[in-house]
């Protein structure tokens, strides 16, 4: 995404499990943030283009996410899908500051948060 607004702390890393996400509610999008192993963070819209399936609820593995509902893999870095499927999971800018996770917001996401 593009024209952040502002950055937004979400967290401690810890609070997000390895190979697992968090979601963070914003004014007009639910975001899906990840943990890998190796103890990278990511952030995506929290829906699948395909199916608009919750992967925030989808299996975590190496740098990829697999959506719950079809099994379409995406690259937690780009978002792009893997293999033959074709699309893209809209990316959120997210880094890690001092231990804290945070996540870089829009004009139009900024407002009411809640992180779930």
């Amino acid at each position: 995404m593009t024209d952040i607004l502002s950055w937004i702390d979400v967290g401690p890393i810890a609070n997000i499990p390895r190979q697992g996400a968090r979601t963070l509610q914003t004014e007009t999008d639910r975001i899906a943030i990840f943990r890998t192993l190796d103890d990278q963070v990511y952030a995506l819209l929290d829906r699948c283009p395909h199916k608009q399936g919750p992967l925030a609820q989808g299996i975590v593995h190496g740098h990829f996410v697999t959506c719950p509902l079809h099994n379409m893999v995406f690259s937690l870095e780009t978002g792009e899908a893997q293999g033959p499927d074709d699309g893209c999971a809209a990316k959120v800018e997210c880094q890690i500051v001092d231990g804290t996770v945070r996540v870089g917001l829009t004009e139009l996401q900024a407002g009411l948060r809640h992180a779930g």
